[in-house]
């Protein structure tokens, strides 16, 4: 083969990731996954699925077509499809579910990268461009969305948090305040893997409402509100932020810090849940999440080990370890300094 050829072919691939991430898109608004499991096991036709989901059958079967090209789905018969393995991802009862996580991707978070260009050029978030509002504030005025978007953190967190089990010795540590921390799962599975810990999942008023304490947790979990901007709750030995970080600029990432080194008990430590950015020019998911964030924040960023250093000096806390963990994701641990 020319390699011309060959390298032409693997460029346009890339060039032409937008059609992809549509393409599961769609598979996932039209729960395609979801009627295939509903289905007997040898599959239904594209016609059969067109029925159930609502779409033009030849529509969609050019669409499957597509996407079994690409490993999710196949077909077994002509105009026949069942579930693989990687579609089985799709579906929305499945325990390692990215279908809330696709949606997002191909709904707002698409428009906004249309922008990208704006970013590049001005620094500026590309949503607020073309939305005209910073992102976190019009989930709050699009509260489907809004939902989507929380069902997708959920989904993004389920690896993630597997991987900090498996990575992280919390044997040390008696109360851990989760920052940002959401409907509470990650620190719910945290103080399930560890029962000698107590914990308190702070966030926003609206976010924590309605959560409610495990029986399972009864006496070692427990819920507060307000806004890590003005204060967090003081006293503990460790303050977890997953993917907080990342959403701000250093100057916001400050008054957070700030906040968690007035209220960090003798002894205690920071653990910062990110992706953090590898030296040299191989694959590193958080390379493209940095761009994401980028386009989607008001100065957020990935950073890589020596901007953590920085960023912890200037908040009085001191750097002490960077923990890889089987995710993508690590734990940059700090001390007060």
């Amino acid at each position: 083969m020319d390699p011309r050829a060959d390298l032409t072919s693997h460029f346009l691939q890339l060039a032409s990731g937008n059609w992809v991430t549509q393409m599961i898109h769609v598979a996932a608004e039209l729960e395609l996954a979801d009627h295939l499991a509903a289905a007997n096991p040898e599959g239904l036709t594209a016609e059969e699925l067109a029925a159930r989901c609502g779409a033009d059958a030849d529509a969609l079967f050019r669409l499957l077509r597509g996407l079994a090209s690409l490993g999710l789905f196949a077909e077994t018969e002509p105009r026949c499809f069942v579930l693989t393995p990687l579609a089985e991802l799709l579906r929305s009862d499945h325990p390692a579910s990215q279908r809330q996580f696709v949606r997002m991707l191909g709904g707002e978070h698409y428009d906004a990268w249309a922008d990208l260009l704006h970013s590049v050029r001005t620094g500026e978030s590309a949503f607020r461009h073309h939305f005209g509002e910073p992102v976190f504030p019009w989930y709050g005025h699009n509260p489907e969305r809004g939902a989507i978007f929380d069902g997708a953190m959920t989904d993004f967190s389920r690896v993630e948090t597997q991987g900090l089990l498996a990575a992280y010795d919390f044997s040390s540590l008696t109360h851990l305040v989760d920052v940002g921390g959401g409907r509470g799962q990650l620190l719910q599975a945290v103080l399930s893997h560890h029962g000698h810990l107590r914990g308190t999942l702070f966030d926003q008023p609206s976010v924590v409402e309605p959560v409610a304490v495990p029986p399972a947790l009864e006496g070692r979990f427990q819920v507060a509100s307000g806004d890590f901007f003005h204060s967090v709750p003081a006293g503990a030995d460790a303050y977890l932020l997953k993917h907080i970080l990342h959403d701000w600029g250093d100057d916001a990432c400050l008054t957070i810090l700030g906040h968690i080194r007035a209220g960090l008990a003798p002894g205690g430590r920071v653990l910062i849940l990110e992706q953090v950015i590898p030296p040299g020019n191989d694959p590193a998911p958080a390379k493209m999440l940095d761009l994401n964030m980028l386009v989607m924040t008001e100065g957020g960023r990935e950073r890589i080990p020596g901007e953590y250093a920085k960023l912890l000096e200037r908040a009085g806390l001191r750097l002490q370890a960077i923990t890889a963990t089987p995710s993508p994701i690590s734990v940059v641990e700090a001390v007060l300094g």
